[in-house]
């Protein structure tokens, strides 16, 4: 391949891999020699918060009674929402067969309890583990639109990595689409409330986003009386090198944990140099887990100890590995990378 098609190329993996990151698999238990794994946190010392890196506190997902399954709603009481993608959406009964085109909406939806009306989701869909088992329908932006009329849905959760093209032609179909893109967790949040109010699972959502906020509140209090704010680069990918900018929820997770993201100034996902890195130095680097998408051995890590040697971070051994799929799915669990950043941020803090 060609250096000049690279970035063009990697447009498209970066589109598909904010959204399916781990398609490849899960990060493994055992990790390449040191690596510094953070699991979780279940105490930070010289503060009164305590923080886990555990599942969802709530009811687990997919455990949430689906049972009593709300009734039919009337014509007089119509629900009408409008989708992230600007359309109003119709819905006049209880959906019943629901299909996932995204592995960050199959998350969301197995938390509110909906895994008994999950009738089939895309090849990266891997969590909860019981999305391993729904029929597929497909890649995230390779639809199969036959698999998926096939399965006779009454409602079709979509992303914006699907393309506008796949969304409309199942509108044809006579489909209901509600289609997802949040920029940031108070958006993961209203998708929640969403896709609660239209399932009839409005308790589930209300418990779901009260847990979110509480974490991210626990975390702000922590960091609400430090003025230090180390200078953190998170990287996605490494030829060409692309990190997260200023209007990401990546972003958006650094700034709450307590940090300042070194490339604040760019806007959205960027290319840059190594010179970059070297020229802005950053305290601490945050890499993806395998190949930035999951999978097995941390590609991004051994690539960043190897170049960028000449960097603080590297230099003080501040290179953390975080699990593609819980920092850079646009889903519930995106709270787990927050916790994860604090903790690294926090013991960044007390050893400096």
């Amino acid at each position: 391949m060609s250096k000049s098609a690279r970035p063009f190329l990697f447009l498209l993996f970066l589109s598909i891999s904010i959204f399916i990151s781990g398609c490849a698999g899960t990060l493994p238990s055992t990790l390449d020699s040191g690596v510094k794994d953070v699991k979780g946190v279940e105490s930070i010392n010289n503060s009164s918060v305590t923080i886990s890196g555990s599942e969802l506190k709530v009811t687990p997902p997919g455990t949430l009674d689906t049972q009593d399954i709300p009734s039919n709603i009337t014509n007089s009481n119509l629900i009408r929402v409008v989708d992230d993608f600007g359309f109003e959406v119709v819905i006049n009964k209880t959906p019943r067969r629901i299909v996932s085109l995204a592995p960050s909406n199959t998350e969301i939806l197995f938390a509110l309890g909906l895994g008994g009306r999950i009738v089939g989701v895309t090849d990266y869909c891997n969590y909860p583990p019981e999305a391993l088992k729904k029929p597929k329908v497909g890649g995230f932006s390779t639809v199969n639109i036959e698999k998926v009329l096939a399965l006779n849905p009454d409602l079709v959760v979509a992303a914006y990595g699907n393309g506008a093209e796949t969304v409309e032609t199942l509108r044809g179909y006579g489909i209901t689409v509600i289609s997802l893109n949040p920029k940031n967790l108070t958006d993961v949040m209203r998708n929640i409330e969403l896709l609660g109010k239209v399932t009839g699972t409005e308790e589930n959502a209300t418990r779901l986003v009260e847990m979110m906020e509480q974490k991210i509140r626990e975390v702000e209090e922590m960091m609400a009386n430090s003025s230090e704010r180390p200078k953190v680069a998170h990287i996605l990918w490494h030829d060409p090198i692309w990190v997260s900018g200023s209007g990401t929820f990546i972003d958006e997770l650094v700034r709450i944990a307590g940090g300042t993201n070194v490339f604040g100034d760019m806007e959205g996902w960027k290319i840059v140099s190594i010179e970059d890195l070297l020229a802005r130095n950053p305290d601490i680097i945050i890499v993806n887990s395998g190949t930035g998408m999951g999978g097995g051995k941390n590609i991004l890590y051994n690539w960043a100890i190897r170049e960028l040697k000449d960097v603080r971070a590297v230099k003080e051994g501040r290179v953390y590995v975080i699990d593609s799929d819980i920092i850079s799915r646009p889903s519930y669990r995106l709270v787990y990378a927050l916790e994860e950043l604090a903790k690294i941020i926090h013991e960044h803090k007390v050893l400096t």
